[in-house]
Order: C-alpha cells, then sequence, then structure tokens
C-alpha cells in the first residue's frame, strides 16, 4: 500500500490525486493521511529517489546498483544497508535473471575445422583498449520467426564495440559485425578476439579476416561455455533487462529493444568494476 501512496506523491504533477488513486484503488482520505505520516519523516525524499530510479530502471535495479545510482544522479553518498532497509519497506525487489543455460544453436552449416587455441583462459580482464575482445551469437524467439545479434565486447571497459543482426545465423552475421567494429576501430593490431568454436568462427573467411587487421584468434573449449562467460552474462542481462518483461509481438519490436538497451548499456548502465561509470564513461575518462 505504501508503494501506491508513494507512487501518486511522484505523479500528482502530472495528473490528479483524485484519479491517481482511483487508478491504483486507493482512498484520497488514505493518501494524505500517508502525507501528515510522512510530513516529518527524514527519509522521504530519499525513498522517492529511490522508487525513481527503480521505475526508471524497469524493475530491474537491486540495493547496491540503486545505492550506486543514488551517487551517480543525485551525488548522494548512502550506505547499503540503510537503501536495503528502504526497499523492504517499499516492498520492490529487482527482477531476478534467468540462470543463463547455454545451447549451441544448431544450424544447417559445416565447421570447416579451423580451431584455434584457446589465448583468453578465462581471464576477462584488459589494461587497455583493444587488448581483449569477446564475441558470440544468440537469438530471440517472437512465435515462429527467430532473430539472431552478433556482438563483440571490449574486455577493458565492457563496452560493445559493434553489434549486428539478422533473421538467418550464418557466416555473414559474424562478418558484417566485425566489418562495422574494424571499420569503427582503426587500429586493432594485436586484439585478441575470443569466441567459441560455432562455424561461423571456424570458416575461412573468418580466419582470414582478422589476421588482415592484425587480430588474434582465441577459441574456447568445445561444449564449455564458462570459457566465454563475459559475453554470456552480457546475453543474460539484455533477454533479463529489454526482452523476458515484455509481451514482444513482432521481430521489429525485439529488434528495437535490443538496440535501445545496447545503446542504454554502453552509454547509462553503470558498473562498478568501472568505478561506478558507464563503459562510455570510462572510454572518455582515458581520452581527456
Amino acid at each position: 500500500m505504501q508503494n501506491r501512496h508513494l507512487i501518486v506523491d511522484k505523479l500528482k504533477d502530472k495528473r490528479s490525486v483524485k484519479e491517481l488513486c482511483s487508478y491504483l484503488g486507493i482512498s484520497r482520505s488514505g493518501y494524505y493521511a500517508y502525507l501528515k505520516r510522512k510530513t516529518n519523516d527524514p527519509d522521504r525524499d530519499l525513498t522517492l529517489k529511490i522508487l525513481a530510479i527503480y521505475e526508471q530502471r524497469k524493475k530491474t535495479v537491486g540495493y547496491r546498483r540503486i545505492q550506486d545510482e543514488l551517487s551517480r544522479q543525485y551525488q548522494l553518498t548512502v550506505n547499503h544497508k540503510k537503501v536495503l532497509r528502504l526497499i523492504q519497506e517499499l516492498g520492490i525487489q529487482a527482477i531476478i535473471r534467468r540462470k543463463y543455460v547455454h545451447r549451441t544453436i544448431r544450424e544447417a552449416a559445416i565447421s570447416d575445422g579451423r580451431i584455434a587455441e584457446n589465448l583468453l583462459k578465462r581471464d576477462f580482464t584488459a589494461r587497455s583498449p583493444n587488448e581483449k575482445g569477446v564475441t558470440d551469437v544468440t537469438q530471440y524467439r517472437v512465435f515462429d520467426d527467430r532473430i539472431y545479434l552478433s556482438t563483440i565486447m571490449d574486455l577493458w571497459n565492457g563496452e560493445i564495440m559493434a553489434y549486428h543482426m539478422s533473421m538467418r545465423n550464418d557466416n555473414p552475421l559474424v562478418l558484417e559485425t566485425f566489418r562495422k567494429a574494424f571499420e569503427k576501430h582503426k587500429d586493432v593490431t594485436g586484439l585478441i578476439v575470443h569466441s567459441d568454436q560455432g562455424f561461423q568462427y571456424t570458416s575461412h573467411a573468418y580466419n582470414d579476416m582478422l589476421p588482415k587487421v592484425g587480430a588474434q584468434i582465441s577459441m574456447s573449449r568445445r561444449g564449455n561455455c564458462y570459457d566465454n562467460a563475459a559475453m554470456e552474462s552480457f546475453f543474460s542481462h539484455l533477454k533479463t533487462e529489454a526482452l523476458y518483461p515484455y509481451d514482444i509481438r513482432s521481430i521489429e519490436e525485439a529488434q528495437r529493444r535490443i538496440e535501445e538497451y545496447i545503446h542504454f548499456y554502453n552509454n547509462y548502465r553503470a558498473q562498478r568494476k568501472l568505478n561506478k561509470l558507464t563503459p562510455v564513461e570510462y572510454r572518455n575518462q582515458l581520452a581527456a
């Protein structure tokens, strides 16, 4: 009930209290009684800010990320225990990510058999940009159709360097992703690009393309998704935060939500390992 009173408090400048109370199924007298009780509450403003962040981030943030956003958006330093207590009082919780189970995407394609050594060896840290990257393909189904997403992530700051979507899971899907990446990042000499042993990555076209720009090819051991855990984690976040919560009715909507999420992830989703900066902020900090 308290959560609904807070929603009225937040939206009362945009809609009438009567309309909001009616929509939320609460009485106006109850709302005004709540206001009276909260007049002297020292945590009232903080609670409203927490609720605003929770709704802004589509209910996907827990108390740790809310604590980070309070610092980023409002320059507030709040103990994590206090944030946890307030969100418990609000009765809100983050949408729990589904445990990701790796499934190999099977297509009518034959591997060329060009298997590379695992150069990454599960070391997902990098000291500089364009030192290590991970790549993979995932799919999302809408009724009987599927959309395939190919991405490349720079492990230095977790930024998605490039991505490409297609209705077909084939070599051009991956090759176009790398064409975009190399067009944007001109000097990738020495870049280690890690993937699984999917047919696109063992193809002659892929194995010819990367050495031409000075990149090194690395591959996971067969059937071992943990060797590419950083990329699997990103796909899990994307699906949980941008796709699963919504009733998506078309491939076009799925594509739009994926594009919006990647932009959000690079530019607005702060990461603790980056000192609470977003990937783009972290990169710009280096250039400053």
